[in-house]
């Protein structure tokens, strides 16, 4: 486990419904070495966000063992574990979380000056990091005068600042075109290429070039392994992959509509 950043054994969760008690992930066994580009991907239902809370250490496990940079995080008290989040977990949210009162500047230098950064220092990294992400023409507006795909570039440049042992991401890039997405991967080569990336995300366009895919399927790991690999091996990201580039919609969306044929 000497290169291992993350590493689960055995893991198990389930939450309380009534009188019955629901599994969502059951028994699951990967590790992710230091500064790989992994991604999660899954059908809804099948446990992407249960095992991103876990992996970010916002959620405890039933039972099994979770290993980050070599510190036993089942063995971990609340408090210890609020320290871990802080120091060594980066999280990019679909709801954002930026500040509304304050400019994209402002929301992006504020956790470096927290840090005991000057405010010329932080400033002269954050104009690097906004022109890269294609936001200086915005470096004085609010969140609410930003597009979607604004305000995601906003907290991915924010994480990129804070150059996390893991960075998790959540579906990110859904609300940006392809090139701008392109951008923000290449961004991630070149800004944090020590870290640790996980992104979870519904689009193969965003993953497939990931170091390795982790496919999820009710609650089980059905594959990890590199796109390529699952494209000829594995059932369920064939059926993502195929609706995907036929259709170019969204797999779940598909599946509520009537299955695939």
């Amino acid at each position: 486990m000497e290169n291992a950043m993350i590493t689960m054994k055995n893991i198990n969760k389930g939450y309380m419904l009534g009188e019955e008690r629901l599994p969502i992930l059951k028994d699951i066994n990967f590790q992710v070495n230091k500064g790989e580009y992994v991604a999660i991907l899954g059908p809804s239902g099948s446990g992407k966000t249960t095992l991103m809370n876990m992996i970010g250490c916002m959620d405890v496990m039933d039972s099994g063992e979770y290993y980050l940079d070599g510190m036993a995080i089942h063995e971990t008290k609340e408090d210890d574990l609020t320290m871990v989040r802080n120091q060594k977990i980066g999280f990019i949210f679909q709801n954002y979380q930026l500040i509304p009162t304050y400019n994209v500047m402002q929301n992006i230098i504020m956790p470096l000056l927290m840090r005991g950064m000057t405010h010329e220092e932080a400033e002269e990294k954050c104009k690097n990091t906004i022109k890269l992400l294609g936001l200086d023409h915005r470096i004085g507006h609010r969140p609410n005068e930003l597009s979607g795909g604004q305000k995601q570039r906003l907290c991915i440049a924010r994480a990129l600042l804070k150059k996390p042992k893991v960075l998790i991401l959540d579906d990110s890039t859904s609300a940006v075109d392809t090139a701008t997405d392109a951008k923000i991967r290449a961004a991630f080569a070149t800004k944090i290429p020590g870290t640790t990336k996980l992104i979870i995300s519904q689009r193969i366009s965003s993953v497939q070039d990931a170091d390795r895919i982790l496919v999820l399927d009710d609650g089980r790991v059905s594959g990890f392994a590199p796109h390529e690999e699952l494209l000829a091996n594995n059932q369920i990201y064939q059926e993502i992959y195929n609706v995907q580039m036929q259709s170019g919609g969204d797999f779940d969306q598909k599946m509520q509509e009537g299955g695939l044929e």
